[in-house]
């Protein structure tokens, strides 16, 4: 064995300059970029114990610290970034046309999204064509005063927000739309959140201003309530009074939509290759993989191969939002395209290509990529990586989505956890809210990568399942102080081992029986998994916690028993507690030790 030498820990040359790799690049390619002979990239990757050859992919974390070796810099992009640099750069402002703003409607279920969109889409054609329109694809654009615009027909604020956790940013102007005789409910409150989240403008359609119970200042006093200010109040968010039964207003709201589009100044390039973003896809038994488009910038041509996400193909045909053929589609338009390999997801990028032999290998380089993601799913971040990604320097703020019993609690503690910030991270609450911890938080939290606070509440079944199969970080808490210590203990990196709650059961209050020198006892019947003698226990009422303990004891008829599975009766008492009540649930669960990753 050799003696070790000063060589072996010689630093790595000062940097000279700066390259820019994009994902998938193989040795070739990099040495071109480093401009070394290939051989030498080669050897650096032997030391390493990496045998490749001069056509192997790299993955960016082991070409950045290659190119470190030979004083280089790097900074990554993906391939369709590196693929329009040159086009950017060519490009000119002359180059550049308004192009038509994109408008997603959202609001509280039965508050007539659906009406609105059919009035303005069935008021903005000929006539001859109105009877026949079908809804061909999740789009649609209408004309008003010679200028477009393009409305997507998504199924809610969740789809806009799981494209927006994919990085798609398709929406110009979110229309939120209320009903003037109904008033501001959890969904408006939850689509306002998304929709400032996103970073989007909001115009406000006040609906059903035709009913005789309407209050339209009701409304606005409830949304200057959640930040949002009327124009005529003194604010800076646009609200109209509409009605899609009558179409009143309707033009009003198309012409304000114009004119928030026209303060946004939004422009496109249409003589450059097309760039899009996957609304949805779907299976046709017909015409196979389809996936419906929006052009963000360039025109899209019949003819045209692409990359979107891990597929490869070759534009075969395109029909409107009117179900017309299509030659070309210019920017922000929407679009149905055949000609794809296999299913694309939702928000995944759309890229024309020239290069065909580099974007196929770009697919095949995705796709062994997903699927290692997918053998070895990365968590999202928790509170015990919260030190070690600060130490880092890669968390500048700690997003928090924040569940309580009542509106109070939530005021108090979004204050509090909102002081705790530094210097170093930012504490931002994205939501405080009332209620059960359901989908829609979940989906927000997966969205802004945020960690989820129940506060004497529970989350729901649907939404503990994604939690968990996202890897969401969910804490649930029923002291103030403590939520704070834990967050703070985070901050500063002292956070204690943690338990993690393994579910074991639930129960329902079917009767409540007073035994002398026993108490309350509960007959319940069990509605799913196993309840445990001696386990501990949570009562909910209303989806509320009213008490935290431990089962005192656990019978069948006179029994003794050690647990009572899914469908039995079973009467329950609780240790130290009476205030049973029939409909309560009780809900059994284990402590389970987690280790702490070091910070």
């Amino acid at each position: 064995m050799r003696p070790t030498t000063r060589r072996d820990f010689a630093a790595p040359p000062p940097i000279s300059r700066d390259i820019t790799i994009s994902e998938g690049i193989t040795v070739k390619e990099l040495s071109e970029k480093l401009d070394v002979k290939a051989n030498f990239v080669i050897k650096k990757l032997v030391d390493r114990g990496i045998f490749a050859t001069i056509n192997q992919t790299l993955d960016a974390k082991l070409a950045t610290e290659i190119s470190r070796e030979f004083g280089a810099s790097t900074s990554t992009v993906t391939y369709e970034e590196e693929a329009m640099a040159d086009v950017e750069i060519a490009e000119e402002d002359k180059d550049l046309t308004r192009r038509p703003p994109v408008v997603t409607i959202m609001g509280h279920v039965d508050h007539g999204k659906t009406s609105l969109l059919d009035a303005i889409r069935t008021a903005s054609v000929a006539s001859r064509e109105a009877g026949g329109i079908t809804q061909h694809i999740g789009a649609y654009h209408v004309e008003k005063n010679g200028q477009k615009i393009v409305f997507i027909d998504t199924p809610g604020h969740e789809a806009f927000t799981r494209m927006r956790a994919r990085g798609a940013k398709v929406t110009d102007i979110v229309v939120l739309v209320v009903a003037a005789d109904d008033g501001v409910m959890p969904q408006t409150l939850e689509a306002i959140d998304h929709a400032k989240a996103a970073k989007v403008p909001i115009i406000v359609a006040i609906n059903k201003i035709d009913k005789s119970d309407s209050q339209p200042d009701r409304i606005k006093q409830q949304l200057s309530d959640r930040g949002l200010l009327a124009e005529d109040w003194g604010g800076d968010t646009v609200m109209v009074p509409v009605s899609a039964r009558t179409k009143q207003n309707l033009d009003l709201l198309l012409e304000m939509i114009l004119l928030v589009a026209e303060i946004q100044d939004l422009k496109a390039n249409p003589a450059r290759p097309a760039m899009a973003t996957v609304l949805e896809a779907k299976l046709d038994r017909g015409r196979g993989p389809v996936a419906t488009l929006l052009v963000r910038n360039g025109t899209l041509r019949v003819g045209d191969n692409f990359i979107c996400g891990v597929v490869f193909g070759r534009v075969r045909a395109m029909i409107g939002d009117r179900g017309d053929q299509l030659r070309e589609v210019g920017p922000s338009m929407p679009v149905e395209v055949l000609g794809l390999e296999q299913l694309p997801e939702a928000g995944d990028s759309f890229q024309v290509v020239t290069d065909t032999a580099k974007a196929k290998q770009i697919v095949l380089y995705r796709a062994e990529k997903e699927r290692a993601a997918q053998l070895a799913k990365t968590g999202r971040l928790t509170l015990e990586q919260l030190h070690k990604k600060m130490a880092a320097g890669e968390i500048k703020e700690l997003p928090i989505i924040l569940k309580a019993d009542v509106g109070g609690s939530a005021e108090v503690l979004r204050d509090t956890l909102e002081k705790l910030s530094t210097d170093k991270v930012t504490v931002r609450v994205l939501r405080a809210g009332v209620g059960s911890i359901n989908e829609s938080d979940v989906d927000l939290a997966i969205a802004s990568e945020a960690i989820i606070i129940g506060f004497n509440v529970r989350p729901e079944r649907n939404a503990t399942a994604t939690a968990e199969r996202e890897q969401v970080d969910m804490r649930l808490h029923s002291i103030i102080y403590e939520v704070v210590d834990e967050v703070k203990k985070a901050m500063l990196g002292l956070l204690a081992p943690v338990y993690k709650e393994i579910f074991r059961g639930r129960a329902e209050v079917r009767e409540v029986f007073k035994v002398s020198k026993i108490g309350s006892v509960a007959g319940c019947v069990v509605i799913e998994g196993t309840i445990p003698g001696g386990a501990r226990i949570r009562l909910l009422r209303d989806n509320s916690v009213v008490h935290d303990g431990k089962i005192g004891s656990l019978r069948r008829f006179k029994d003794d028993v050690s647990e009572v599975r899914s469908g039995q009766e079973c009467g329950i008492t609780i240790d130290n507690y009476n205030d049973v009540r029939q409909g309560d649930i009780i809900e059994a669960f284990t402590l389970q030790r987690v280790a702490v990753e070091s910070a």
